[in-house]
């Protein structure tokens, strides 16, 4: 009774992660997910904030599957590291000094994991990028067809090559884009985005 209660005690942040873990599960499976799951496009910074949500993995997978990535990945390596030390010299880590060991691994192996499963995972069309990181990037128009006040749907890729759905309108007066058409995305207001012809700028083609 006493060890098993003891191992709980020194292992308390990582059975946290486990129970929250559990109820980030929980929110994909009653659908909080749509609420919770994606972070603000519009929200975070550029310039090296964008270069470490890369590095960690963020936006390779729906920002909820990353939580969830890394709250098993801290867990699991915190119990094992905490239960292995225990069979080796007969006593375990305070739960603070454990968990913040168990941090840094856990968040490269969370950065790798998310890598893996990126190709696998289902992308919302929502990921973890700025809108206007969209401007200045190449698209194909979807559906329809896009004149100055009957903007249409185009997918675009960001940085990380996963596609986005957005409307644009040409932005130049009288210029009509049909469904196939290559263009270039280079202005936004609101969540709309204004377009050129690839053609017009004499740019190769959507690669």
């Amino acid at each position: 009774g006493g060890s098993r209660v003891s191992f709980l005690d020194y292992n308390l942040p990582f059975a946290v992660a486990f129970a929250l873990l559990i109820l980030v599960a929980l929110a994909q499976v009653i659908g909080l997910g749509d609420l919770t799951g994606e972070p603000d496009a519009d929200a975070g910074h550029t310039g090296p904030m964008d270069g470490l949500t890369s590095i960690l993995g963020i936006g390779r997978v729906p920002f909820l599957a990353w939580l969830a990535l890394l709250l098993l990945m801290f867990s699991g390596i915190g119990i094992t590291g905490q239960y292995l030390l225990d069979q080796v010299s007969g006593t375990m880590l305070a739960p603070l000094p454990a968990a913040a060991l168990a941090v840094l691994p856990a968040l490269l192996l969370t950065a790798v994991g998310a890598r893996v499963l990126s190709p696998i995972v289902p992308h919302d069309e929502t990921t973890a990028v700025r809108v206007d990181a969209l401007l200045g990037k190449r698209g194909r128009i979807d559906i329809g067809s896009a004149r100055r006040g009957h903007p249409a749907r185009a997918v675009v890729k960001d940085i990380h090559g996963q596609p986005h759905n957005v409307m644009v309108e040409p932005h130049e007066d009288g210029a009509e884009f049909l469904a196939g058409d290559e263009v270039l995305l280079v202005r936004l207001e609101g969540d709309l985005f204004y377009a050129i012809s690839t053609s017009d700028r004499r740019l190769g083609p959507v690669s």
